[in-house]
């Protein structure tokens, strides 16, 4: 099971990388998106995914069984799809803001700050 994770999560990386080389800013906020996602499934697959022995240290014991999973990384993700979810919310609000203000969604076109006719390069200094 967890082959097919490590393979769901090489699939998601590939997507999200191909997604934020674009050039329109919706492309690349879900390739942010699905790259969030990539990184969360990768700290679950890591943590084990056995449901066989709860993460319960045993009377006696001084640690988990090593055929546990581990809860650290379930923790850890919990926290992260919160962090990823307020970000997205973030990047949504930023391309719709973008978008009304300068009607378009190519990053290429969005170059309001530099001039049109750019002056020569210093020559010395």
């Amino acid at each position: 099971m967890e082959v097919v994770f490590a393979a769901l999560v090489g699939l998601f990386f590939a997507a999200a990388i191909y997604l934020m080389l674009s050039k329109f800013s919706i492309r690349i906020m879900l390739g942010i998106a699905i790259l969030g996602n990539a990184v969360n499934l990768l700290l679950f697959t890591a943590g084990r995914i056995t449901r066989e022995v709860p993460p319960i240290i045993p009377q006696g014991q001084s640690t988990l069984d090593l055929a546990a999973a581990n809860p650290l990384p379930q923790a850890l993700i919990l926290t992260a799809i919160v962090i990823s979810f307020s970000f997205l919310a973030f990047l949504l609000v930023l391309t719709y803001r973008a978008y009304q203000d300068l009607k378009t969604d190519n990053t290429g076109e969005m170059r309001v700050a530099e001039p049109h006719e750019r002056p020569l390069p210093p020559l010395g200094y």
